[in-house]
């Protein structure tokens, strides 16, 4: 675990959705909602967990990150440049034409992004085979991926959920970030997912529910993960609020992705910075 203190973590975190405010209004619109819903979980990962090296984003031996909600990708943007991957000045051109940077990761064009994501559904699957190469090849990385909680609609979520129960992957770990809101509506109106928890462990998965939220009930979760003595794959199942940490933003569906105008913006930056 990297050495940081919570309100130096706490900072990075509000600066992630700082920078995520400033790509969207440079592009005029965003995905402000899931991507301020997962920034504890992204900003707890890459500033106190991850494994990883800015200057060598290739290294064999580093812990692999998928962001299957591919629509929260600014999130991990930000992490990514806190951390020195790439210079904030790219923020100035989210979603130009032939920009490094866009509403979903590109692993060609941005250094540190494991895989591209966008089509939702796919993530997990990616992880798996991230997570069952490393243990087939006797390493010690560890692979997290971050899962919606509407994308769970998809089929392939649950075929991937059972392959890494069977294949015993206790080197994968994943959040889903259940902020309850689809682009459409709430998610038990949309299709009912719930219990959610008890359908994670019938497929095979150890199970652990948290404020995602908390930094330090995060903390908790993950190092008990790292100490679990089961071959089962890990979920951390985390309750969130869409659009955190701007108040008009939280619970509305309509800021799942919309556009902002000067005055908004203002008011954003004015809470943020509280």
């Amino acid at each position: 675990m990297n050495k940081i203190s919570d309100a130096e973590l706490k900072d990075k975190i509000r600066q992630i959705r700082l920078d995520c405010i400033k790509m969207f209004s440079h592009s005029g619109d965003g995905h402000f909602g899931g991507s301020f819903s997962c920034a504890e979980i992204v900003g707890t990962l890459y500033f106190r967990f991850m494994n990883i090296d800015p200057k060598n984003p290739h290294w064999v031996d580093r812990d692999r990150f998928i962001i299957s909600k591919g629509h929260g990708g600014a999130s991990v943007f930000s992490a990514l440049s806190q951390l020195g991957y790439f210079p904030s000045q790219w923020f100035e051109h989210f979603n130009d034409l032939n920009a490094s940077l866009s509403t979903h990761p590109n692993m060609y064009k941005v250094p540190g992004i494991d895989f591209s994501t966008g089509s939702l559904g796919h993530g997990l699957s990616l992880a798996l085979g991230m997570a069952l190469a490393g243990k087939m090849d006797g390493k010690t990385y560890k692979t997290y991926v971050i899962v919606g909680d509407g994308e769970s609609n998809e089929g392939q979520i649950w075929e991937a959920a059972m392959a890494c129960a069977q294949f015993k992957l206790e080197n994968l770990i994943c959040f889903v970030d259940r902020n309850s809101l689809t682009a459409g509506g709430p998610t038990e109106d949309i299709m009912g997912v719930e219990p959610f928890a008890d359908k994670w462990r019938s497929f095979g998965w150890e199970v652990t529910e948290i404020d995602g939220h908390d930094i330090n009930a995060i903390t908790l979760a993950l190092q008990a993960s790292f100490v679990s003595k089961t071959e089962k794959p890990k979920l951390i199942l985390s309750k969130t609020i869409k659009g955190k940490g701007v108040s008009f933003m939280e619970n509305q569906t309509k800021w799942h992705s919309s556009r902002i105008d000067d005055s908004v913006h203002k008011a954003i930056i004015e809470e943020l910075n509280k």
